[in-house]
């Protein structure tokens, strides 16, 4: 049996079992039970009452945290010549074509987040058996295959993220910094949770949101009560 350490016994020792903390409760309490000497990442995961299995009960969406995420997003824009020059003074920190492709054949895949256009996602389209499984994968859906590829990097740059619910109907997302304020934390969580409320899907049955807990890098999670993110 693992032995637990002292920062998270008293981490424990802060949560009561079986109680729901409302947002504002939560936020305070994830902030109090972090104990990394880095500023860890403030994590919600969302529990749905979904089959993912199910073309019609899939979930999936983007969201533009209003506090953004706190982390540097190192972003690749795959494009045409003509809209390098836009790319760049967007913010994008790579951009390019042919070079990167090549480069991301043979394993390169340093970035957080690929744009790229319609007209190119021929090229881009060679490299799903790498950039898939890492979810690195330009996608209309997420506003990451774009003529407008300026716009989607400042958005992303801005907080933007995409997610979808995983094959055991969670939804898992970073929506944070534990150097945030409370307030801050606690606007990013109901703006994530609202988007999931909008993307339920008219064939679920049942109850939809089934559970939510937000957790910091190695802390415990934290039950959030639903009811108090519907305001």
């Amino acid at each position: 049996m693992t032995k637990l350490t002292k920062n998270k016994k008293l981490a424990l020792a802060k949560i009561e079992a079986d109680k729901q903390y409302s947002v504002e409760e939560a936020t305070k309490l994830v902030k109090e039970i972090t104990a990394t000497k880095f500023d860890a990442s403030v994590d919600i995961d969302v529990r749905l009452g979904v089959d993912p299995r199910k073309a019609n009960q899939m979930v999936r969406g983007v969201v533009t945290l209003p506090h953004g995420t706190g982390k540097v997003v190192r972003v690749l824009v795959l494009c045409t010549p003509e809209k390098e020059d836009e790319a760049k003074a967007a913010g994008a920190d790579y951009v390019g074509l042919d070079e990167y492709v090549d480069k991301i054949k043979g394993g390169w895949t340093d970035v957080d987040v690929i744009i790229t256009m319609p007209s190119v996602m021929a090229k881009v389209g060679q490299l799903g058996r790498i950039l898939g499984p890492r979810g690195l994968m330009p996608n209309p859906k997420s506003g990451t295959v774009t003529m407008e590829v300026a716009k989607a990097v400042k958005e992303v740059k801005a907080g933007k993220i995409d997610f979808k619910v995983d094959r055991y109907g969670i939804v898992h997302a970073s929506i944070g910094k534990v150097s945030f304020s409370e307030d801050k934390l606690a606007d990013n969580v109901k703006e994530f949770f609202h988007t999931i409320m909008k993307l339920k899907p008219s064939s679920a049955k049942g109850t939809y949101v089934k559970s939510v807990y937000l957790s910091s890098t190695m802390s415990p999670g934290i039950r959030v009560e639903p009811k108090s993110l519907e305001a």
